[in-house]
C-alpha cells in the first residue's frame, strides 16, 4: 500500500493533507489551490450587482414582504413560509418611507411607493384574515 493510500473492508482512506511526512508541500496542492482560488475570483467577477437607488431598495423591501407574507417562495429552499412578524416589520419600513420621503421623490418613485404600500398593505389585511 503507498502512504497515500490505505485500503480496509469496505472503505479508502485517502490523505489530503497539504504537507508530506518531512513538512514540505506536496506536488499539485499548490496548482490545485491557486485553481480554486482563481474560480472564485472569476466566480465573483461575473455575479453583476444591481444599481442602488431608491426604486431598487423599495423593490427589494416590497419583495421582503411578499416573502414573508408566504406570497412568494423563498429562493433558497423553493418554499412558501409565513413569517407575519417579519412582514409587518416589512409593511412598516414601507409606510415609514411613505411618510418620510413626502415631496422628496420623483414622480416615478411616488407612484412606485404607493402601489407597493397599497399591495403589501391588501394582502397583510387578507393574511391576517385568513388566520382569524
Amino acid at each position: 500500500m503507498t502512504e497515500k493510500e490505505i485500503q480496509g473492508e469496505g472503505f479508502t482512506v485517502k490523505d489530503k493533507r497539504a504537507f508530506d511526512s518531512q513538512g514540505k508541500i506536496k506536488e499539485g496542492f499548490e496548482k490545485a489551490k491557486e485553481k480554486k482560488g482563481e474560480e472564485k475570483k472569476k466566480e465573483k467577477a461575473f455575479t453583476p450587482l444591481p444599481e442602488i437607488n431608491f426604486s431598487s431598495f423599495l423593490l427589494s423591501i416590497s419583495s421582503s414582504a411578499l416573502l414573508h407574507l408566504g406570497e412568494i417562495a423563498d429562493p433558497q429552499s423553493g418554499e412558501k413560509k409565513k413569517d407575519l412578524a417579519l412582514a409587518k416589520q416589512s409593511v412598516d419600513i414601507i409606510a415609514l418611507l411613505k411618510e418620510k420621503t413626502k415631496g422628496n421623490l420623483t414622480e416615478e418613485e411616488k407612484k412606485l411607493l404607493e402601489r407597493s404600500n397599497n399591495r403589501i398593505r391588501l394582502l397583510d389585511l387578507s393574511c391576517l384574515a385568513r388566520i382569524r
